[in-house]
């Protein structure tokens, strides 16, 4: 079992002691996902379940889909339901590992690029890989997208 896991199941355990349905029932849907992805690895011939990558990569995109639903029902406006969402999102964070800062974003860019010796766009996946290897939910690869495609010199088209 990865030590993340261990790390989500411990919190289910005082959630229940504790009597915190809110922060249960969100700890309950991230074992869930981590089963389900369990069963999809092995599925797929793998002997071992989910891995820390794939935990990470899970509370990533549970993240993710909530602030996407907090700021529909805040356009809806259910605020209460956006408040649910974000209560969440502070539940699903604990067990992501700290952000990097801007500058650390752009410091592993370059250092990407240069152990992957990246000269065009062509490289933009070999770049993004090594990324995503090294910094699984420690940083949004959404808005490094970008700034790798301008490290490489491609400028966006106005």
């Amino acid at each position: 079992m990865t030590q993340l896991r261990d790390r989500v199941n411990a919190g289910l355990k005082d959630a229940m002691r504790n009597r915190q349905t809110d922060r249960l029932s969100t700890l309950r849907l991230i074992n869930a996902a981590i089963k389900d992805r369990d069963i999809a690895t092995r599925a797929e011939g793998a002997t071992e379940g989910a891995t820390e990558a794939d935990v990470l990569q899970i509370l990533g995109k549970m993240v993710k889909q909530r602030k996407e639903s907090a700021r529909a029902y805040e356009e809806g406006g259910r605020l209460e339901l956006a408040e649910k969402e974000r209560a969440e999102i502070i539940v699903l964070e604990e067990f992501l590992p700290r952000k990097l800062s801007d500058e650390e974003v752009r410091d592993a860019v370059d250092a990407a690029i240069s152990d992957t010796g990246a000269g065009s766009i062509r490289d933009m996946g070999k770049v993004m890989g090594v990324l995503k290897s090294k910094y699984t939910g420690r940083m949004d690869f959404g808005t490094v997208g970008p700034l790798v495609k301008d490290r490489l010199g491609v400028r966006p088209q106005v």
